[in-house]
């Protein structure tokens, strides 16, 4: 997406709306990526038990489904807007000012983090040991991270559009490497496991994950916490609604269900097979989960395709990061320019990535970030949906000329204040404040509101309403007469670009393949050396067929100009 539609501050129009496939896509890919390397292991070392994980996380990412298609893709699909320019029509300018700060500097840690997390990959190309401490042991770690921040960075500046199609190609890899991942190393916790010689039946897993990969330490974290953790590990995107940027592309409010396969994918399938994946390298390197990186864990279990892993998966995250982290800043003065801001952003991202703590404490960050977001999304959600029903104008603090919704501001602020204090006082766990801060902010916010003049009527109002019914009905009539003249233009697929694709699926059953004959075998060292190989040759195939069929789409979109959107 351009810089341009992020900055946009008007409803998209009808013409630019898309169908269901893009976004399937973008949520089965965007949700492999590096941190399910850092959370699925993190699972293993936090003591919690295999059924408490096994359930947590289909509840969690269920609640987590449910959020992005009741309550982000409605209002995205309804306004039409992005969360910054719906909250500058709700909030004013001044609040999105302090929001744009307190985002880009949680982008840059979550950035930073993904660094790290590539760094862990290549550090092992030079020999350096395990960097799991809170600052580096090992300066060369921090030449790496300066090399591979560099290369995000010039990435994030010139080729952000190249990279995404990029992670497109990389995500059907990327979620069979962690299959295959946890079929090599199932063997390994299974000969670890007493009274267990194979996996005939559930029962035998079970036993095999309960006493050798989620030990229940019965520590403090159980069920509950998995569940919260699942739900608000992506709360920024549903709940604080930072995916109405997203899906108010969609033709529909149903697309936000297409949350579920990044989700059941990438924060189930793949956080149980890292967890399984960290537990077997743990074994293998007779050492404790918590004193191997990333690298380490997919280097032991995957040799080079596991380096090239976690490099991409790190590398595909913290790109578009960065990008987001210098939108967020360029946005205090658009003088300054997003390249510039984007460039200084990356620098002090990559500084911060020298120190290996930001991924280590990536579930407390997590949480916070959802803490301090929260609010966001809870003062949207009432002034969206709630004052209609109470009588309440809706935006009645710009009606009033105000450059700050102060009730608003003040609501933030307010509950970002209250929410650290519960959690430093210990409270309630950090995971389990967003729900009675969500309701501790939407009750203040509706109080202030109402003494500062959301009760009364204001003329603009009137005609403001009647202006969107208008929009919403030419919207509507565009869809339907969109849907009954589908364009009937069959783009020939060249051969060529047909035997690539053909080549790049078969190179992913290859992966398949070595994987589950590791797993039958109990061979490691077959994959570690071969598995690489239908590797490059997907890679290679995959992206030509994916250049062709770009390039064919383009010309379809010049000869046509009623598809392009």
């Amino acid at each position: 997406m351009s810089t341009a539609e992020e900055l946009e501050t008007q409803a998209i129009t009808p013409d630019k709306l898309q169908g269901a496939k893009p976004f399937a896509a973008s949520y089965a890919g965007e949700h492999v990526a590096g941190t399910e390397f850092v959370i699925g292991a993190l699972f293993v070392s936090w003591g919690v038990g295999a059924v408490d994980v096994l359930i947590g996380l289909l509840f969690g990412n269920l609640l987590a489904v449910l959020t992005w298609g009741l309550v982000t893709a409605p209002i995205a699909t309804d306004t039409r807007l992005t969360l910054y320019a719906y909250l500058e029509k709700i909030a004013g300018p001044g609040t999105i000012k302090l929001y744009s700060v307190v985002n880009g500097i949680l982008f840059c840690v979550l950035a930073g983090a993904m660094i790290t997390v590539s760094a862990s990959a290549v550090r092992i190309l030079f020999g350096i040991e395990d960097q799991v401490g809170y600052f580096p042991t090992d300066f060369r770690f921090v030449l790496v991270v300066l090399g591979v921040g560099a290369v995000v960075v010039y990435m994030a500046v010139k080729g952000f559009e190249k990279l995404a199609a990029f992670a497109e190609v990389c995500a059907p890899w990327m979620i069979l490497m962690f299959i295959v991942g946890a079929l090599v190393m199932m063997p390994v916790t299974v000969g670890a496991t007493a009274g267990v010689n194979g996996i005939n039946s559930f029962a035998d897993f079970l036993t095999v994950a309960s006493e050798t990969i989620w030990k229940d330490t019965e520590g403090d974290i159980n069920v509950w916490h998995v569940i919260a953790f699942a739900w608000i590990a992506n709360l920024a995107m549903h709940g604080s609604l930072g995916d109405m940027t997203l899906l108010r592309f969609a033709k529909s409010p149903k697309y936000g269900y297409f949350s579920a396969l990044g989700m059941f994918i990438g924060h189930y399938m793949a956080w149980i097979c890292a967890g399984i994946m960290g537990a077997g390298a743990a074994i293998l390197l007779k050492t404790s989960i918590t004193a191997i990186d990333p690298g380490s864990v997919a280097y032991t279990t995957l040799g080079a395709s596991g380096i090239l892993a976690v490099i991409i998966a790190g590398w595909t995250t913290s790109n578009p990061t960065i990008y987001r982290a210098g939108l967020a800043f360029s946005s205090l003065n658009h003088a300054w320019g997003r390249t510039r801001v984007t460039i200084v952003v990356g620098i002090i991202t990559t500084i911060i990535a020298c120190s290996p703590f930001v991924f280590s404490g990536l579930l407390g960050f997590v949480g916070y970030m959802g803490l301090l977001l929260a609010p966001v999304g809870a003062i949207i959600v009432a002034e969206h949906w709630l004052f209609p029903k109470i009588g309440f104008t809706r935006y009645w603090s710009s009606y009033k000329g105000n450059t700050t919704n102060m009730a608003a501001f003040i609501t933030w602020i307010v509950s970002m204040i209250v929410g650290i204090a519960v959690e430093q006082a210990g409270l309630l766990h950090l995971f389990f404040i967003l729900v009675p801060l969500w309701i501790f902010s939407t009750l203040l916010y509706l109080g202030l509101a109402s003494t500062m003049g959301a009760r009364d009527t204001y003329p603009e109002a009137a005609v403001a309403e009647q202006a969107e019914s208008d929009r919403k009905a030419a919207e509507l009539t565009y869809l339907k007469s969109e849907s009954s003249s589908e364009n009937m233009n069959v783009n020939q697929t060249p051969i060529l670009v047909k035997l690539a694709k053909y080549i790049s699926w078969a190179a992913l059953a290859s992966c398949a393949y070595l994987g589950i004959m590791s797993y039958v075998n109990k061979d490691i060292e077959t994959i570690n050396t071969w598995l690489i190989v239908p590797t490059l040759v997907y890679f290679v195939t995959a992206t030509y067929a994916y250049i062709a069929q770009v390039s064919d789409d383009d010309d379809v979109v010049e000869t046509n100009p009623d598809t392009a959107s």
